[in-house]
This record gives C-alpha cells, structure tokens and sequence, in this order.
C-alpha cells in the first residue's frame, strides 16, 4: 500500500515525487517510457520568467517564474547557469519605450539578488552586433538562465528515490479504480507482466496524456481541459562565437531564441502549433523549419540554411485550456500558467495541467500540500533551497570540479572532464568509478562517452538504450555516429541482461 501514486515521469511527477517522499509519504512513480523522454527533454532549455509573458498580463506567472530562477540555480548550479540574452531592436515592431518598460519589470517583479540587470546595447560596438546585420544598431540585454531539462528531470527522480519513492520506468498504468478508501492500480512492464498495487492517492503528472490517463485508464469521464501544443527546434552548427543568446521579435508576434549549445552548435525556437492525436507521434514539419530558418535570418548576417541543421526536436505542451469556446485563439497566446484539479475524498486524485519548467518546484509543492487533509501527519514543504544531487557545489564551480576529475585520472581530456562537471556536478568523481587513468574507464564508445559512465547511468539513473544516454542523460547523441550508437545499444542489451534479467523494472539504486 503506497500513500501517493504518480503517475508520469516528466519534471512536474518527478517533483511531486521528490516532494511528497521528502515530507514522509510512502511514493510510487510510474512511468511507461523512460524518464523525461516527452515534453521535459523538449524544452528550449531555460529557467526564464517569460518575458513575453508580460504582453498577455500574466504578472503573477512571471513573478513566480522570476522568483523561481535563483532557487534553481542554487539548488542545482551544475546543470543551471546564468545566460544574458540580447534583443536586438527591430524598427516597426515593439517600440523601444516598451521594451524597457518590459524589462524594467522584469529586473524587479522576481526580487533579482544574483543575476545581472538589464542593459543597453550599442551593437556596432558590441561583439554581440558582430554576426547580426548592420541595419540592428541597437538592442537590450538581459539575464535569465540556461537548464540540462532532462536532467533537471533526472536529478528529481534520484532524489525522490534516495527518499525512499519506488521508481518504475518503462512501466504503463493499465486500470485504476476507486476501492473504498484506496486506489487499485493495475500496471504493465516493458515485459507484458501485469502487477495490482494500491494507493491512498493518485497525482495524474502524464503530461501530454493527462486527457487520456482520465479517460482510459481511470475512466473519470472528465472534461480534458488541455490543449495540445507543440514547440519545435532545429539544432544547427555553432553560428556565432561568444557566449550570449539572442531573443529575436517577428512580424507575427511571436518571439524565436538562437542559443550556444554544447560548445560546438546553436539552439534556434520555438514555434507553437496546435496538434491533434497521438502526442508520442507528432515530429518538426517542413513548415516549422522553414520558418524557424527564416525568422533567425531576418537578423543573422550569414542566413540560417536546412544544410546546416544536425538535430531537430519537437514537444508538445500540455497547455490548460482556459477558454475551450474560444477556437479562434491563438497557441501562442494560450496559458503557460498550471492548474491543479483536485478531487479530495477518502482517495483523492490530483490532475495536472499546464505548467513550465521553471515553476516545477512551487507546482510540486502547492500539488502535495493539497494532500494534507489525506495525509495529516505529513510534513510541511522542505524544497526551497535543498541541493539536487550533484549540486553542492558553486554556481561558477564547473572549472574547479573539472580540475579535479583531471588531477584524479591520469589522461582525461579537459574537454571531457567539463562536460562530466556539467553533466553530474560534484558527483562527478563517483561516474569515473575510482578509475586513476583514462585506460581504467573501460570501453571508449565516441565522443568522450567511456563504459564507466555507461555503468553509472544504468545504475543510478534508470538507463537503459541508448537513446536514454545520448538524448536525455547527456547530449552527445550529437557527436557519435551510427556505428558507435549500434555498439553502445550492444553494450547496454547485454549489460541490463545480466544485471537483472530484463525484467523491465527499475534497475537504479538497488
């Protein structure tokens, strides 16, 4: 008999999670695909406040989000950093007077404390004008922060997990039904092995398929309340040299980012595009990249072209559905704010709807603390400041801990050593396994990627192919080719084969 059951292994389950276990409750999380592997690895990878926000009057989502970025930060330095962000001006869009209005507000609705204000930029003079065209003479710079989303996830889940939460990857809710003061669930393996638990309560965190967890698996018959949205990115070649972003306006309203990402490439969305069927099955479509193409070449000197796009991604928001009889409206100006549908009772059910990354945390808190008239003796909200796993560390730390990976392990490339520290943080001599040379890290697969992280990923946080290292563990699905994925998915088969018999279950912590 488990106290909360949560159903959804996306950022807002792996949070109520981590939150509900953290305050004493007995929680099982299932997740029928692997961790983070729907909209939370899909985001544009910022803990931001939303600055466009401020244009549809959602004040109190902004400042939440705002105040929200420092928290993060300091909970989890290694995957989240400060990034600036310039605007260049653009003639016959927002005027200049509302854009400092806008970030006038935005420097001070979230109680800034660590991150720098915003500011004018000359861009004939700053390097950040250099790969613009020279019609952008002005612009405006401002800070928000740069987030690893998956392993944000992640992070929540091995929390959750050291706290006693009973994770199930690759393991489906088939049934659930009210049973006196319990819930019975009914849940399906990777294995087809079917398994009937109980719990006193259900959180419905399914993200995309929270319609569909009410309809077909619970059989509640409620309204959906959700709007199905995807945003798309294209990953191109790195196209400019320093390290800020830029937040680009268009002629359609809408806003596109172009981010450093990984070093050697640049991060260019979103977009926002109603969808219809199966989230798991909707892709970027031609028109997506010609547009995201077209919008960062209205202001790069050198255009953005399909040949230099490596990687493509798409999510779909799950987007409350605040006004259903409005059809006309548009995605972009549909909520990005969370609901939190509570159904009390001897067996509660809580659906989740909406929501961002960047309030996860105040979600997760406000979810569990509906759950006290259930739970009496639950503790009170602990979140607020506690390290992630890997976290302890400063928020510029990532030089120190790579020093040490490299003074620990004779031979480690620099490069990889920073990655390690970004990817784990001060857990990062734990992923190298006691190993003194580069020679003790076992099988080199490509790209920096060595067997005794492999290892740890499968052992520690529920790995368990290929994809779930390369996409969403880390990032260096960028840099192997197929031959190098074909022999790591060997190495990963025969290496959950033989530590539990492919059972389908979580293979992590034990």
């Amino acid at each position: 008999m488990y106290d909360l059951a949560v159903i959804g292994g996306g950022i807002n389950g792996c949070g109520i999670a981590r939150d509900a276990a953290g305050r004493g409750l007995k929680v099982l999380l299932v997740e029928k695909n692997d961790l983070a592997s729907g909209t939370s690895s899909a985001s544009t990878k910022l803990i931001h406040g939303g600055l466009r926000y401020l244009e549809h009057y959602e004040f109190r989502l902004v400042r939440e989000s705002l105040l929200e970025r420092e928290v993060l930060m300091g909970m989890a330095p290694h995957i989240i950093w400060p990034m600036r962000f310039v605007l260049p001006h653009h003639e016959g869009l927002r005027p200049a007077w509302l854009i400092r209005l806008g970030l006038f507000l935005y420097d001070h609705l979230g109680g800034r404390k660590l991150l720098a204000g915003c500011r004018s930029v000359d861009l004939t003079r700053d390097t950040a004008g250099a790969p613009l065209r020279k019609t952008f003479r002005k612009g405006f710079e401002y800070s928000d922060c740069w987030v690893d989303d998956a392993r944000l996830v992640v992070l929540n889940a091995r929390d959750a997990a050291s706290r006693g939460t009973d994770i199930r990857v690759h393991t489906s809710l088939e049934n659930g039904e009210r049973a006196d003061d319990h819930w019975s669930l009914t849940l399906r393996d990777a294995n087809g092995s079917a398994e009937t638990v109980s719990a006193r309560a259900v959180v419905n965190a399914a993200g995309p398929w929270v319609a569909e967890v009410l309809s077909k698996r619970v059989k509640l018959n409620q309204p959906a309340k959700v709007r199905l949205v995807r945003g798309s990115h294209i990953v191109v070649k790195k196209h400019f040299d320093h390290g800020r972003s830029y937040i680009f306006q268009n002629a359609d309203g809408r806003i596109v980012f172009a981010i450093p990402y990984e070093d050697d490439f640049t991060l260019i969305g979103t977009t926002d595009i109603d969808v219809q069927g199966d989230p798991e099955a909707s892709t970027i479509s031609d028109d997506e990249i010609e547009y995201l193409c077209d919008a960062v070449s209205a202001y790069f000197e050198t255009p953005v072209r399909r040949d230099d796009i490596v990687w493509t991604y798409a999510g779909i928001r799950p987007l409350f559905d605040d006004d259903p009889n409005d059809a006309g409206k548009s995605a972009q100006k549909a909520t990005r704010d969370y609901v939190l549908d509570f159904h009390g009772g001897d067996c509660p059910m809580l659906n989740v709807f909406g929501g961002k990354i960047t309030t996860y945390r105040r979600l997760a808190e406000e979810a569990v603390n509906k759950f006290a008239p259930r739970f009496p003796a639950m503790g009170s909200a602990w979140t607020r400041g506690a390290t992630l796993p890997g976290g302890d560390m400063d928020v510029e730390g990532h030089a120190a801990v790579a020093g040490k990976l490299v003074k620990l392990c004779a031979g480690l490339p620099a490069d990889v050593a920073l990655r390690l520290a970004r990817t784990y943080g001060s857990d990062s001599e734990a992923v190298l396994g006691g190993a003194k040379a580069v020679a003790d890290l076992g099988t080199h697969f490509g790209g920096g990627l060595y067997q005794s992280e492999v290892e740890y990923l499968v052992s520690q946080e529920w790995a368990r192919c290929s994809d779930d290292v390369l996409w969403r563990r880390t990032k260096l699905g960028l840099r192997l080719n197929a031959d190098e994925v074909s022999r790591l998915d060997a190495f990963m088969a025969e290496r959950l084969a033989a530590a539990n018999g492919d059972t389908g279950g979580t293979t992590a912590h034990g």
